[in-house]
């Protein structure tokens, strides 16, 4: 057997060895995707493919980085003389290389500005004045948002003009096309053009979509079950001469179908691709067998997927711990005992513990027992007080207290929007009320009143109520119950701060949302520990996050906590369409593939969610799993653990 293919189990050498025509490998979470891809690169090049023929895309630029160094590594190994590399790169930056080399038909130069979100935002900010439209009615970043998705669809403003039919749609429509034409006099694309620009290009221009695909013969598509509409387009774009396309993914693992990530690309590459190989790489090399067990036995209740079973050669492991909680408190005390245990003796395994969660208004009473136990931490994401909601809802409790404080009147004169501009807002800071028209004089009373009658409940009331009061009158409620799953996820966060100010419920006259401020204010000082990449330091520190931000991660000890019913699997409202339900299972096997070595699952019987405390039922998913799995992992006598 030739040197470069040593090291890879049999399935891995199938797909290495595969030259000619439409690849799938099916590869299972940690069965070695990456190291498979790479080889197989080697091997094309040992087989006299070119390098620059050869090209290989992935989403992130960590995993493009990782890729890029692997094969370089493997072909000074295996490919002596050879000077050149394969195009390794993003989706994204695939688009810019296209475009650049196409640019004057694009009517762009090569130095074109790629505008980030803010910039974005700012066009079309702009864009809602001109049209005498109000920016705070028809917000700037829900429209680019929408925009946004259009062009993951690969549709474009003229085709979503014709479409359009709800009240907002036709706002978008109309900002949409003098959004584009903007951002070409000014030599700018969106992130999202990247993509659509590039394939559009290679869709209508024969000739420049024969160019490309002479030039990459041998097509490699990562992590394709993520791909959306467009990033699907135009890599059966590039591929559809010379029909060698390897494609890697895990229909298991598709879980941003919010993003728009289709799950059907991947289920149809063989009708799309006729004559097609599948290799499934069901070995896992990362985890114990218990922990594999449990999560073939998750997923083969999902429909919408290609049947495999991941299976180890790695020892059986311990048992997955179950524990019922008596509430969330109790959920977060035991977490942070167990990591204690882990870190008696091998302080350096913290940075191999995860604790991870369905929404982000869970890690508030986790953040809470590591700061307790002194045990460090460092939340992937933002920390619970320095997210803009709990900002803003607090903003309004210190300007009621303190309405000389005009960092916080302005932060919260807009928000909900109230149309009160800059001009009107340095008026009011400079206390010239005489010159604002009487409409907006009414709007600004309306305001301090708002304040006045939080001042008044905080006198009378309860910390927890003041908050729910302060979300109701304020009418943050109904702006975020109005907007999308983003602004839902803001509610449920503010709801937890409610929850939150119940211990401070025994402190009257005001003091308990002194307190409450006092200590938010001292928590979000608080600095997490952060990755130093420049300097490539460790952090030697326990991880939070949520499922979501875990893909991809891998850690010995994994904490997946808040498994009841309508938490995870969450269910923001109804009952869970087929999809929904089958995707949070996907979510809840990804969440198990993250451990190696032991997996602790968590649930507790009441959870305090916006002030009231409710009764849950376990997760479904927890009577999934076989029972001969589970062991007790309960420290508190008081409280049992139970088998399901």
């Amino acid at each position: 057997m030739e040197e470069h293919l040593l090291g890879l189990n049999p399935k891995q050498r199938e797909a290495a060895m595969h030259t000619d025509g439409p690849l799938l490998i099916i590869a299972g979470a940690g069965a070695g995707k990456t190291k498979t891809i790479t080889h197989r690169i080697v091997n094309l090049i040992k087989q006299g493919v070119a390098p620059e023929n050869i090209l290989a895309v992935t989403f992130t630029n960590k995993a493009a980085k990782e890729m890029r160094e692997r094969i370089v590594i493997e072909i000074e190994k295996n490919a002596k003389g050879q000077n050149k590399i394969p195009f390794v790169s993003t989706f994204h930056s695939l688009g810019v290389y296209i475009i650049k080399e196409n640019a004057q038909l694009l009517g762009l130069s090569r130095h074109f500005t790629i505008l980030d979100e803010s910039d974005a935002i700012s066009i079309i900010k702009e864009t809602v004045k001109e049209l005498n439209l109000d920016p705070k009615q028809y917000e700037p970043k829900k429209i680019k948002n929408i925009i946004s998705r259009e062009k993951g669809k690969f549709v474009e403003a003229g085709e979503f003009m014709q479409d359009s039919q709800s009240y907002f749609g036709k706002v978008v429509a109309q900002v949409w096309p003098i959004y584009e034409s903007k951002k070409k006099k000014e030599n700018s694309l969106d992130f999202d053009d990247l993509l659509l620009k590039a394939t559009k290009l290679l869709k209508e221009k024969e000739d420049i979509r024969k160019m490309y695909q002479d030039r990459w013969k041998y097509i490699h598509i990562d992590e394709y079950q993520d791909t959306n509409e467009v990033q699907y387009k135009m890599a059966k774009l590039l591929a559809e001469n010379h029909q060698n396309i390897c494609v890697v993914g895990d229909a298991d693992q598709n879980i941003y179908s919010w993003r728009g990530a289709n799950l059907k690309n991947i289920l149809s590459f063989e009708k799309d691709y006729k004559d097609s190989t599948v290799v499934f790489l069901e070995e896992n090399y990362r985890s114990t067998q218990n922990i594999l067990e449990a999560a073939n036995e998750i997923i083969k209740k999902n429909k919408f997927r290609p049947e495999k079973n991941l299976f180890t050669k790695n020892a059986t492991g311990e048992k997955i711990s179950l524990y019922e909680a008596n509430d969330e408190g109790d959920e977060a005390e035991f977490v942070a005992v167990k990591i204690l245990e882990i870190m008696d003796g091998e302080r350096d395994e913290l940075s191999e513990v995860a604790i991870l969660y369905r929404a982000n208004f869970q890690s508030r009473v986790l953040e809470e027992a590591m700061l307790r136990y002194n045990i460090p931490y460092q939340v992937l994401g933002v920390k619970f007080f320095e997210r803009k909601e709990i900002k803003d809802t607090l903003a309004y409790l210190r300007a009621a207290l303190n309405p000389e404080n005009l960092s916080d009147i302005k932060r919260i004169i807009n928000f909900p929007a109230r149309g009160i501009g800059k001009a009107t807002l340095i008026k009011i800071f400079a206390k010239d009320f005489e010159s604002i028209p009487i409409k907006t004089r009414i709007k600004i009373d309306n305001f301090y009143k708002i304040l006045e009658e939080i001042r008044e409940k905080i006198k009378e009331s309860s910390a927890s109520d003041v908050i729910k009061f302060v979300i109701k009158k304020s009418g943050i409620e109904q702006e975020l119950l109005e907007g999308g799953e983003e602004e839902k996820e803001r509610l449920e966060n503010i709801k937890e701060l409610a929850t939150l100010a119940l211990k401070y419920n025994n402190l009257e006259n005001g003091l308990g949302v002194e307190k409450l401020l006092e200590d938010a204010s001292l928590a979000s000082d608080q600095d997490s520990i952060m990755l130093n990449e420049e300097k490539k330091e460790k952090v030697n520190a326990v991880k939070l996050m949520t499922v979501h931000a875990s893909k991809g991660l891998e850690f010995k000890h994994v904490f997946i906590t808040g498994l009841e019913d309508g938490l995870f699997p969450h269910q923001k409202r109804g009952e869970l369409s087929n999809e929904d339900a089958e995707e949070e299972r996907r979510l809840f096997y990804v969440a198990l593939t993250r451990a190696k070595e032991k997996l602790f699952l968590s649930f507790a019987n009441f959870r305090t969610i916006f002030g009231s405390r409710q009764i849950n039922a376990p997760s479904e998913f927890l009577s999934d799993i076989p029972a001969d799995l589970l062991e007790r992992g309960d420290e508190n006598p008081n409280v049992k653990t139970i088998y399901i």
